[in-house]
Formats: structure tokens, C-alpha cells, sequence
């Protein structure tokens, strides 16, 4: 995949991300008079978090649509939303997190850019990636099944209070384009610029800090990196232990201990990083080790 150009390896996967962010979100019209895209397409879930309220987008959000049909009469879930969920996950894990997911694109060229100290870990790090899950259960499933009104019905509780993803692609955009829409923020709105604010300035300083810690999205596709069908493998024969693939990845994951660890987006560094090509994935016959062998 990856392959050398001009003696650095070119980021196919950046590329990757960055045409499928295009593409499915490619609703020009909607850009251009503030509106969401409200036709059959919008029926079909993205793998990746791509705000439903995002004017270009031209799917739904699986938290999203998870946390709609949660909070309807009846708090059921939908038979295609968990379906969808549970086959994406069976197949790819969080390959989905590494290359189809818009907003992990957002943060990675954040994380692009210069500063002092990049802040790889910290105390507390490990336990704090544990909170994913905390929101995942409360936010995206109990709230929205227990905190109905007199009709019913709940609200889409980690999507108005928390996601930055929804404001950065939906809030801002809409704000911006509708000036009706610029009359009735408030403190809600105001809130949600915070916590997207703070998710930028940690973007820059920590390697996807919204993946790694508040993704619920991330945290339902965790569970299935032991069993998908694509996947990283390890040839214990060939590891020399060298270290390189643990220095190289940077949501800190050992790859020789844990090829199939729940905080691996299976970005493949590892992988390029590897001098004895220990580390494979599905993919690996199509790629180009950084050695060029």
C-alpha cells in the first residue's frame, strides 16, 4: 500500500482517509445553503463517525442512528443499526478507526502540527482510555433509554452534549451558513464549542486524544479486534524483539505482546516499522516495507 517515493514512504493511508472524507461527504448543495442532505443515502450508516448534521454528509452515524433508536418509544434497538455495527466490526475492527473514520483524519493532521513537547503518554493514561466504555454504556445506551419525557421519548444524549465530531462537521457549518440557526445557539452550543476547542488544542499535543479516551464508536469496535477478519498477526519466529514497532506506534500499543490489542487502529506503522517482517496484516502482499524488500 504505502510505498517509497523520492526515499520517504508516500501515506497512502492519510490519502485514503482523506478521499473517503471527500466522498462521503460530497453533498455540495448542502454546503452551499445550510442544509443536511435528507435523502434515501441518509437511510444507510457510515463505519466511521460522520455526523448526521454535517451539510455534506451523505449517510448517518452509527452512534447516532444507535442512540435514535434507543431513545424512541419502546427503547429498542434497531435490528439494522446493531446488525451493521456488529458485521463492521466482525470484519474490520478498528481498521475502520485508522481509514474510514473523518474524524480520526482530523485529528491526525492536527497532530501534524509543530509544538515543543508532543505528549506521547502520561500517569493515568491507561486508566483514562478505560472512560471510552463508561461513555459508551451511559451516554449512548442508558440515557437514551432512561431519560425519556412523558412521550417517551429520550434524547441522543453523547450527541448534544458531548461530540465534538458532530460539532466541528454539523454545528459549526450549519451555524455558519443558516442565520436563523445563528439566532437561537445558546449555552448548549457554547459548550459544545468548548469541549471541540479543547479536543483541537489536545489533537496538537496528544496523538488522537478522542479516539484513545471519548470514542464510543472506537470502543464498540475495540471488542471485536480480536475476532475480525482483517487483522495484525505475528510471527513469533521471526521477532527479534527489537522494540521498533512499540516505539513507532503511537497509540501505544506493543504489537509483539498484543497484535490484537482494543487501542490498535491497525494504522499499520508497525508494520512498516518491522525489519524482519514479522508483523502482517490482510493487506501486506500489497505493500512495500520501508526497507523497500
Amino acid at each position: 500500500m504505502d510505498k517509497k517515493r523520492n526515499g520517504k514512504r508516500f501515506n497512502f493511508r492519510l490519502v485514503f482517509q482523506g478521499l473517503w472524507a471527500l466522498i462521503t461527504n460530497s453533498y455540495l448543495t448542502g454546503f452551499l445553503q445550510g442544509k443536511i442532505y435528507q435523502g434515501k443515502l441518509k437511510n444507510i450508516c457510515l463505519p466511521g463517525l460522520n455526523c448526521y448534521s454535517c451539510p455534506g454528509a451523505l449517510g448517518s452515524c452509527p452512534v447516532g442512528a444507535l442512540q435514535s433508536s434507543l431513545s424512541s418509544r419502546g427503547s429498542k434497538i434497531s435490528l439494522y443499526v446493531s446488525g451493521f455495527l456488529i458485521f463492521v466490526g466482525a470484519v474490520m475492527g478498528r481498521y475502520v478507526c485508522g481509514w474510514l473514520c473523518p474524524f480520526g483524519l482530523i485529528q491526525d493532521l492536527l497532530n501534524k502540527i509543530p509544538f515543543p513537547k508532543k505528549l506521547r503518554t502520561f500517569k493515568g493514561d491507561r486508566l483514562l482510555r478505560k472512560l471510552k466504555y463508561v461513555i459508551l454504556l451511559l451516554f449512548v445506551i442508558l440515557l437514551p433509554m432512561v431519560a425519556v419525557d412523558m412521550t417517551g421519548l429520550g434524547d441522543p444524549w453523547f450527541c448534544k452534549y458531548i461530540c465534538p465530531a458532530g460539532t466541528l462537521e454539523g454545528g459549526v457549518p450549519l451555524v455558519l451558513l443558516n442565520s436563523a440557526l445563528r439566532e437561537t445557539v445558546g449555552f448548549l452550543y457554547t459548550w459544545k464549542i468548548l469541549l471541540l476547542a479543547l479536543t483541537v488544542i489536545l489533537s496538537v499535543i496528544i496523538y488522537r486524544p478522542f479516539c484513545k479516551y471519548i470514542c464510543p464508536l472506537g470502543a464498540i469496535y475495540s471488542f471485536f479486534n480480536k475476532i475480525s477478519v482483517f487483522k495484525i498477526t505475528l510471527d513469533k519466529e521471526k521477532c527479534v524483539g527489537c522494540g521498533k514497532c512499540e516505539r513507532t506506534c503511537k497509540m501505544n500499543v506493543n504489537p509483539c505482546k498484543n497484535p490484537d490489542s482494543a487501542e490498535c487502529i491497525r494504522c499499520r506503522e508497525c508494520i512498516y516499522a518491522c525489519p524482519t517482517g514479522a508483523l502482517k496484516d490482510n493487506f501486506s502482499s500489497l505493500s512495500v516495507r520501508k526497507d523497500g524488500k
